[in-house]
């Protein structure tokens, strides 16, 4: 449980870090992000509807 706990305060100081140090490649991260998870999402979406047909 230790171990846990101290991975994920690193990963918590180390998101931190980056935020606060280069916050442009932050935000450049985030939006990779999070526009994977939306063609991810249309990709699904688009084998629904074709499974369906």
């Amino acid at each position: 449980m230790e171990t846990k706990k101290l991975i994920s305060g690193a990963l918590v100081v180390f998101v931190l870090f980056v935020i606060i140090t280069q916050p442009i490649k932050a935000a450049d991260m985030v939006q990779i992000g999070f526009q994977g998870i939306s063609d991810a999402a249309t990709a699904i979406g688009e084998f629904m509807t074709e499974l369906v047909r």
